[in-house]
């Protein structure tokens, strides 16, 4: 992944004079991440510091969020307006906050897609963003590590029989913190069932003899 352009091209994906972006890898064309990402609560609820209270559908394109912001410890209340770009991109308009934006781009690769996840401040005058400095959003580079992470699990695990429904109305409305208990949980019962199938194998063997 990069951020702020700590690759050959630096320049701002978007027109702003203040802007922070990531880049991550996605083993899916563009087409396909695209259709992806047309959900837009699953972006956001993959979030590793977003803890949501309220995530509601208003209108055809429009939702209403309320939730902790843990990288910079604010609680945000936001109206989202979202924007289907032409080509491969997605706009995400707030209402309130200090953000202006956040931008989706996706751009064909050898291996599928690059994305890159934009965050643009450009929104208030440049006295009042440096006052409220402190309400920047420090999380977008784990964000996009999760949005890393879930995009591969997408397209190892998705054919599995239950799998995308389990994920987009069980796992994804938890808490972040409450999917790292889960995943712990399903690491420990994995590993219980191989010491149980080793303790079986001395047992037959021991029998065998």
């Amino acid at each position: 992944m990069t951020e702020n352009g700590q690759e050959p091209a630096s320049a701002s994906p978007v027109n702003s004079a203040d802007a922070a972006w990531v880049s991550l890898p996605a083993p899916f064309p563009p087409d396909e991440l695209h259709r992806h990402c047309r959900d837009i609560e699953v972006l956001f609820r993959l979030n590793p510091y977003y803890y949501f209270d309220v995530w509601r559908q208003t209108g055809s394109d429009t939702f209403h969020a309320e939730f902790e912001n843990q990288s910079n410890q604010t609680r945000q209340i936001l109206d989202l307006r979202i924007e289907i770009n032409s080509g491969h991109g997605i706009t995400v308009n707030y209402n309130g906050g200090i953000k202006k934006c956040t931008v989706f781009t996706i751009e064909p690769t050898l291996q599928g897609s690059r994305m890159t996840v934009t965050d643009d401040y450009d929104l208030l005058p440049v006295t009042e963003r440096e006052e409220r400095k402190a309400e920047v959003d420090r999380s977008l580079k784990a964000w996009a590590e999760s949005l890393r992470l879930y995009f591969l699990r997408r397209k190892r695990w998705s054919w599995l029989p239950g799998w995308r429904w389990y994920i987009r109305r069980v796992w994804m409305p938890m808490k972040p913190s409450t999917r790292r208990i889960v995943w712990f949980i399903y690491l420990i019962s994995v590993a219980e069932f191989f010491f149980f199938l080793f303790v079986l194998l001395i047992w037959l063997v021991e029998q065998g003899n």
